[in-house]
């Protein structure tokens, strides 16, 4: 008889929750919502009433889950749970589909609902892009195609000076004299040392150069490089400095021009005229007949 009284002395694992819970100041409703069990199974806990609850692996571990939030011993609570159990039987074998803990946390249905549709809204609209993109190349590469071939044979091929563009530019690989004038005005007169250059004015009219080594310039248009603009020991002058001149070659330079034009007086000198000889035969044979005629008509009468 004592032992038995001693045994019921001794505080039910649901008792010492709840206790525990009440020492706290904590509902029921705090600790479904810490330890996110339902409130109808800590319901169950509290009474002992196993017919409620589900298997013994789940009903233990929600009892150490309750205990942790308390500040009791979990492993004293669920040693102390099997052994109130003992082996008994429950009466619902069968599993359980569990709730949400917190039915207030989860999300609304239509919420839920709303994102999958657009999430499978959002793959339609991914797949049809990517349709429409592996599409488009195939007719743009047609198209370019077809027209070079219709268009080929009307259009003619630029010419090499009009696509150089951009800033012009003389580099010295040498000593240089250069001489540079736009419309009389000199931009620059003097000695370029090697690697030296000058960028002759974007608003400069019609720029001449003059330069006393033309192979120690390297002059550039944009990225292009111009050809020489003379040969090599002669001075070059009067070479024009738009990109469109320089870019033609050889032509460009119209150097040689002003050197003939003082042979040209010299190759142009008139040789000794005929005309003086011509003026030696004599005019006065025919002026003595005349003149003997009139005495032989006065003396007949």
């Amino acid at each position: 008889m004592d032992e038995e009284l001693v045994e019921t002395n001794i505080p039910t694992v649901g008792e010492l929750l709840r206790a525990a819970r009440e020492e706290k100041g904590l509902s029921l409703e705090d600790i479904a919502a810490q330890t996110r069990i339902p409130q109808r199974h800590l319901e169950s806990l509290e009474r002992a009433d196993w017919d409620a609850l589900p298997a013994p692996t789940y009903t233990t571990g929600f009892a150490k889950a309750y205990a942790t939030a308390v500040g009791l011993d979990r492993v004293e609570i669920g040693e102390q749970l099997r052994e109130e159990m003992g082996g008994q039987r429950f009466a619902n074998t069968s599993p359980e589909v569990f709730e949400a803990a917190d039915p207030a946390r989860t999300m609304p249905k239509w919420l839920v609902l709303g994102a999958v549709a657009a999430v499978i809204l959002l793959i339609v609209l991914m797949s049809w892009l990517n349709r429409r993109s592996l599409n488009q190349p195939d007719e743009g590469a047609a198209t370019n195609v077809a027209a070079p071939a219709a268009t080929a044979p009307t259009r003619p091929a630029p010419p090499a000076a009009t696509a150089a563009q951009g800033p012009v530019v003389l580099t010295a690989t040498g000593p240089a004299w250069v001489q540079i004038k736009d419309q009389g005005k000199t931009l620059f007169e003097g000695q370029l040392a090697p690697g030296q250059a000058f960028t002759v004015p974007p608003t400069a009219v019609a720029p001449v150069l003059k330069a006393g080594a033309p192979e120690a310039l390297r002059i550039t248009v944009g990225s292009a490089v111009a050809p020489p603009v003379g040969p090599a020991g002669k001075v070059a002058a009067n070479v024009s400095l738009l990109p469109a001149d320089l870019m033609k070659g050889p032509q460009a330079p119209v150097a040689a021009a002003p050197p003939q034009a003082p042979a040209a007086p010299t190759l142009a000198k008139p040789r000794p005229r005929p005309t003086p000889q011509r003026s030696s035969p004599p005019p006065a044979a025919p002026v003595p007949p005349p003149a003997a005629q009139p005495p032989t008509t006065n003396t007949g009468e």
